[in-house]
């Protein structure tokens, strides 16, 4: 089974670290979005993969071929213009024409799930998981067999509450492509963007039989709320990284620390990601993601993102206070 990966999108939800880099590199729990993928992906036997780039798409390819080169056959398509995740399938049409069977993941999607039962599944498969918030979302609503019987992008009045979390097992790949040129002859676009979503209830309307799979686990990474909170369940969930150099420091697991860091008088933790090359010294730091080749001095940081390549440097005060004083450094 091949899997086609849409990776071309610009990620404006997640600026100013998508001005730099695309948003599958953006760094969770010690490795970027795009790692995950691909690993759970090798995980589960799959080695075939069509990545379609569009924005810093050569980022997406130097990735992909320096950590992955040896594991996996990987094909890279250009979208341009982007013009929404059933138009990336579309310019990859050429190379999935004559496969039974395609694994559809979109780029910025994580999740732990029974994978063995979703492959085994005779019918096409779409990933699901119960939402408070369903206008927000792809919605499937199913009949009495649990069969999809519609599918709705936003909807202003949902009728379910399963959303789509991207990740979609097709069995009739012609159908499919079909579908999707059926909603670009007819323009059936939203704000000039084509969805799958559309392209899979044309399906339905053709009979194609659907059926769903709820998640475990599903971490959103598309927003910088919900991307920490993501590196915070992933990192509880992962196996204890080896520490690096300390000098006086405190560590409070779950804490990832990649490789030739150096950390001293901190107090590091819980629920930190650091890359590469970073260097920190005198800070405290928690529920943050730092990236690779920074530097963090005399800083406090809570819920917070630094990028690669980044310099941060706190106030340091040498303070000589009497009786009855007070001094509030705060707004």
């Amino acid at each position: 089974m091949k899997v086609l990966i849409p990776v071309a999108g610009a990620g404006k939800m997640l600026r100013p670290h998508t001005h730099t880099q695309p948003k599958p590199l953006v760094p969770v729990a010690g490795k970027p979005i795009l790692g995950h993928i691909i690993d759970t992906l090798i995980g589960c036997g799959l080695t075939d993969f069509i990545f379609v780039i569009g924005y810093l798409g050569d980022k997406i390819e130097e990735f992909v071929h320096d950590n992955y080169g040896d594991t996996i056959q990987a094909e890279f398509v250009t979208q341009e213009p982007r013009q929404g995740s059933a138009h990336a399938i579309w310019v990859a049409r050429k190379h999935i024409l004559d496969e039974k069977n395609l694994l559809i993941m979109l780029g910025d999607t994580i999740v732990d799930m029974d994978f063995e039962s979703f492959f085994e599944n005779q019918h096409s498969v779409l990933a699901v998981k119960k939402v408070d918030n369903p206008c927000d979302f792809g919605i499937v609503e199913l009949d009495k067999n649990r069969n999809v019987s519609k599918l709705v992008e936003k909807p202003r009045m949902p009728k379910s509450n399963y959303a789509l979390v991207g990740l979609y097992k097709m069995n009739n790949v012609s159908l499919l492509l079909d579908s999707i040129q059926y909603i670009l002859h007819h323009k059936k676009s939203n704000n000039g963007e084509y969805q799958l979503t559309d392209a899979l209830m044309h399906m339905v309307s053709e009979g194609a039989i659907m059926q769903v799979a709820e998640v475990e686990k599903w971490y959103d990474c598309g927003k910088k709320d919900t991307l920490l909170e993501a590196n915070a369940i992933l990192l509880m969930h992962q196996e204890k990284s080896a520490c690096p150099q300390l000098d006086g420091c405190i560590i409070i697991p779950p804490v990832s620390f990649g490789k030739d860091c150096r950390i001293e008088g901190s107090i590091i933790g819980p629920n930190v990601a650091i890359g590469d090359f970073t260097n920190v010294q005198n800070s405290i730091i928690k529920n943050t993601i730092i990236g690779s080749f920074s530097e963090i001095e005399n800083a406090v940081l809570n819920h917070s993102i630094v990028g690669s390549d980044s310099s941060l440097r706190g106030l340091k005060q040498s303070l000589n206070i009497g009786d009855s004083t007070e001094i509030n450094f705060g707004n």
